[in-house]
């Protein structure tokens, strides 16, 4: 298993927008990179949340499966993460989520945070991406027809990870959370979340990041650009 709260990254959130997503790293290599982290799949269909040694695929359309060990993963960050503080917590919002990591480390805003939040939720919005419909379909694009769902009074498992605005394109800046529920039929790319009850909220700082880049000859054939404004659309 990898180091305590070393993020482990596999390419690049621009490579997505650039509809690069026909290959990547297996769900078994994954494995061996922490214990929490979220994702996509081969040619970005749904949303991935790995959590406690078991990897799932969130489909559009609400579906849920564990993912197959040589599944593979064209995008994922991953960490063996040990929370520096837990609290609990209310949150009025999604906005809540960074005044709480501002709470814990106020000095933190270049470096890395990554979180647990565990709990009941009043109100979860999700989306998940429905997969390219054609060879290099960019990410922005599927962000268009992606399937939208909302549920209440939900009991489940939030992963995420607070990157810093100056590694937008790299990973996504600014938080980037995925939902399951208890009984793992639910879930997806969080869009927005209230808690009225207290959820149990689980945090730390992160220093040391290891990105690995794809060596495909698609991955380096292809000229990639930041587009914040089509990233910031599509991740909500």
């Amino acid at each position: 298993m990898a180091a305590v709260n070393e993020i482990y990254q596999y390419s690049l959130v621009n490579a997505l927008m650039s509809g690069v997503s026909d290959s990547g790293i297996t769900v078994t290599t994954l494995l061996t990179k922490g214990n929490q982290g979220l994702g996509t799949f081969v040619r970005m269909d749904g949303e991935l949340l790995l959590l406690d040694g078991k990897v799932y695929q969130l489909q559009s359309e609400g579906r849920i499966r564990v993912a197959d060990p040589d599944d593979q993963i064209p995008y994922a960050a991953a960490i063996n993460f040990e929370a520096q503080r837990t609290v609990k917590v209310t949150l009025e919002s999604k906005e809540a989520i960074d005044q709480v990591l501002e709470e814990f480390n106020d000095h933190a805003g270049n470096l890395f945070m990554a979180y647990r939040l565990e709990g009941r939720f009043s109100r979860i919005k999700c989306r998940t991406v429905k997969g390219q419909e054609y060879d290099g379909q960019p990410l922005a694009e599927l962000g268009k027809k992606q399937f939208v769902a909302e549920y209440k009074d939900i009991e489940g498992t939030i992963i995420g990870f607070r990157s810093p605005s100056v590694w937008q394109g790299f990973s996504v800046a600014g938080e980037h959370m995925h939902f399951i529920d208890k009984e793992k039929k639910m879930g997806g790319h969080i869009l927005e979340l209230e808690s009225v009850e207290e959820v149990n909220f689980g945090i730390a700082t992160v220093k040391d990041v290891h990105i690995e880049l794809p060596t495909s000859e698609k991955f380096n054939s292809t000229k990639m650009t930041t587009d914040d404004v089509g990233l910031k659309a599509v991740e909500g």
